[in-house]
């Protein structure tokens, strides 16, 4: 790989160029994801398996340890974990790319390679998450004070709430769309990633608005089924993220990531 000097990478631009996207592309990135997933075979089955397992022991312990209440706050977080997760798929459709099928092992080890990024990746959706819940707590001085209040005061409660969460999941959406793959494919810092990131989606609303639907409703399949179901749906949408990214950044300034690809 062709190293590059301290002054070319201070020459490089803060955000990384996207390009206009149709708005029925994400439709094109689910059938790459889905061909992908088939490819990838039981290395791509397996890294669901594991999202399956640890939402389970997740799960688990909320029950045990908590309420239902705490199962719906945990479940609520997965939109900040699971493009950390989603990791390993980016991974797989790196190598498939190239040529290459890679196995289990391999892959897990080029996803450990990232993890460093993901680290501070993942600081970024801490502080989203911080400032959610502080405002979520800001929300309790619109519950209505009456010992049996109105469905009308209830309504305001619950809108106020839904739609405060709603702005938040938007961002952590926004951060999470490009950025983890192009930490996967090219070598740059967080920041730059999750800048170019929100920036692609702000420029292509239709497309991601499209494209946060679909996931949104993989993700509810995967556990209407019993979790089971997030053992395709996770994988499927981890590789269409990555084709995502593929055709909707233009990262060919930054040199390719020194982590191997499976």
């Amino acid at each position: 790989m062709t190293e590059t000097s301290p002054q070319d990478e201070a020459g490089l631009p803060f955000v990384a160029p996207c390009r206009a996207i149709a708005s029925d592309a994400p439709w094109r990135w689910l059938r790459a994801g889905w061909h992908d997933f088939r490819a990838g075979g039981t290395t791509s089955l397996a890294c669901g398996s594991a999202i399956v397992l640890l939402s389970a022991i997740v799960i688990a312990v909320a029950l045990c340890f908590g309420t239902g209440w705490m199962v719906l706050v945990l479940l609520s977080a997965f939109i900040f974990i699971a493009p950390v997760l989603c990791l390993t798929f980016y991974t797989v459709s790196a190598s498939l790319a190239h040529g290459r099928r890679p196995g289990i092992l391999e892959t897990f080890q080029a996803a450990h390679g990232h993890l460093g990024d993901a680290l501070v990746y993942s600081l970024v959706l801490l502080v989203i998450a911080l400032l959610w819940v502080r405002a979520g707590s800001a929300v309790q001085i619109f519950f209505p004070d009456q010992s049996a209040p109105a469905f009308t005061d209830l309504v305001l409660f619950f809108g106020i709430g839904s739609g405060i969460g709603a702005v938040f999941a938007l961002v952590a959406f926004a951060a999470s769309a490009f950025s983890l793959p192009m930490l996967v494919d090219r070598r740059t810092d967080a920041i730059t990633a999750v800048v170019t990131s929100i920036n692609a989606v702000l420029r292509n609303k239709r497309a991601m608005a499209l494209w946060a639907l679909m996931i949104v409703m993989a993700v509810a399949l995967g556990f209407a089924t019993g979790l089971v179901g997030l053992a395709i749906t996770m994988p499927v949408v981890g590789h269409a993220t990555w084709h995502a990214y593929r055709e909707a950044i233009d990262a060919s300034q930054w040199p390719q990531s020194d982590a191997p690809t499976g």
